[in-house]
């Protein structure tokens, strides 16, 4: 299933600016970024629920927020994509 992942991290601290680049990097390793605080993520259940573990360690709750958008497996009816950045295709071939 495709999961969208957003954050929102307090950086007015040194200790909120490292939560951000610990966030950025775990969300890395698991999808592709979009924009600067969203990544498309193709995962399982599992995988979600242990993302979603890891980031939640890393947030301050009391200053920071995640959101998890699950578009499910049929998600390419209900993504439409204006702009720039074109659309990866997280099912075709990867060609390097």
């Amino acid at each position: 299933m495709l999961v969208l992942i957003t954050y929102d991290v307090n950086t007015e601290t040194a200790a909120g600016k490292k939560r951000l680049r610990q966030v950025a990097k775990q969300c890395v390793n698991y999808g592709r970024r979009v924009q600067n605080s969203v990544f498309e993520c193709e995962m399982d259940a599992a995988k979600c629920r242990e993302v979603k573990a890891i980031l939640e360690e890393i947030i301050d709750v009391e200053k920071d927020s995640l959101r998890f958008y699950y578009l499910g497996n049929n998600y390419r009816n209900k993504v439409d994509h204006i702009g720039v950045k074109d659309s990866l295709d997280m099912k075709g071939p990867l060609i390097m």
